[in-house]
């Protein structure tokens, strides 16, 4: 099947608003597609192999990681982009992207840097994908960072505080004016939600901490696994957990596919900077939106707060604590590098916390151990 042609509202290399660092044009590839490739060939997406999504990395090598959740966004949203005609290749870019500058220990980890970083203007996942791709991937000579267009910067940013919207200049002016990023940046976010609600579901599953007697409940699920029984009967429960799954996600990219059009077309935008003017674009019915959310509802709930969880998301919030605190106190500690030439304030817990982000689930987990554990020889 060829690659369609970009609709008028897509975002087009051609007419981006560039890079920090002007430099030379690639021939054999479009803006778009540099940066992805530079994603994909960056340290911190190499490291989201072993960051956790749900489960911490050690319990199971068959849970997803932020890894395999970011590959499966970028799935979900490039199928999309397709059937809206969008730039498939800045969608990608920006789904791959999306959790560069999650901690080790999924959002435990995030909400205990924040309350770390609460004197120093606090911690948010969003912000720190994008001081990842800016400033903190060392691969080239000239600049720091990836040196990404803007169109993959503003869709890495999804939520952004006005004070934090203030410092950002014409990147943050969107959130200070009430306008919409690109298209393709408003996909990336929903697929997003596709894949965390859906493939929760599937390790909660296979993780024994949700039954399937709990799903039939939620009626996004229940609908589904009654139609593979009755279609497929005989079906062992791991490949009709599989079959249902493969159903939920695929109405989902329908609905979202027929109402954006629905959207897109209503409001007949001309250009990106309509699209921007507009109310969001890319979303649910309203009757998918509700299942949705009570989808999610029900995760967070039954998954998200399950008392083995709550035991690791416990343990990990002390980790990341303890380092903070014995990295400000004594940071003789910390490797030259990852050392801060002000003793206090701000610069000093800035350092701190992009090392300790910077972690995965096991090298935090080592880092305590060699801080806080005396072994013996």
């Amino acid at each position: 099947m060829s690659r369609p042609e970009l609709a008028v509202y897509a975002s087009d290399p051609r007419d981006s608003r560039g890079r920090q660092y002007v430099e030379p044009v690639d021939l054999s590839r479009t803006e778009y597609q540099r940066d992805r490739d530079r994603i994909v060939h960056s340290g911190a997406f190499r490291r989201l192999e072993y960051k956790t999504q749900v489960f911490v990395n050690h319990e199971g090598d068959l849970f997803r990681t932020r890894l395999t959740h970011s590959i499966e966004v970028a799935q979900i949203a490039r199928s999309v982009a397709r059937n809206l005609s969008l730039n498939e290749d800045l969608t990608e870019a920006i789904s791959l992207a999306h959790d560069l500058g999650h901690t080790p220990f999924g959002h435990a980890g995030q909400d205990a840097l924040n309350a770390c970083m609460a004197d120093y203007g606090g911690f948010e996942h969003n912000l720190q994908s994008l001081r990842v791709v800016d400033v903190l991937e060392e691969r080239y000579g000239m600049f720091d960072g990836l040196n990404l267009t803007y169109e993959t910067r503003e869709g890495i940013l999804k939520h952004c505080s006005v004070e934090a919207a203030e410092k950002l200049g014409d990147l943050g002016r969107r959130f200070l004016e009430g306008k919409q990023p690109s298209l393709e940046a408003q996909l990336a976010n929903v697929a997003d939600e596709i894949a965390y609600n859906n493939h929760d579901v599937d390790d909660g599953l296979r993780s024994g901490l949700l039954s399937i007697r709990q799903l039939k409940d939620v009626d996004l699920f229940a609908g589904f696994w009654t139609e593979v029984q009755r279609a497929m009967p005989g079906i062992t429960e791991r490949r009709a957990i599989h079959e249902t799954i493969r159903r939920m996600i695929g109405t989902l990219i329908l609905d979202l596919t027929q109402t954006s059009l629905e959207r897109i077309r209503e409001i007949d935008p001309k250009s990106v900077e309509d699209v921007r003017n507009a109310m969001p674009l890319i979303a649910f019915s309203d009757d998918m939106t509700e299942k949705s959310r009570s989808l999610k509802k029900f995760l967070f709930e039954n998954l998200y707060r399950h008392y083995q969880v709550n035991r690791m998301t416990s343990k990990a919030r002390r980790i990341v604590r303890r380092l903070f605190s014995i990295f400000m106190a004594e940071p003789q500690l910390l490797a030259p590098e990852y050392r801060s030439a002000s003793r206090e304030g701000y610069e000093k817990a800035r350092k701190i916390a992009d090392y300790i982000a910077g972690m995965t689930d096991r090298y935090a987990m080592r880092q305590y151990r060699l801080l806080y554990e005396i072994e013996e020889v």
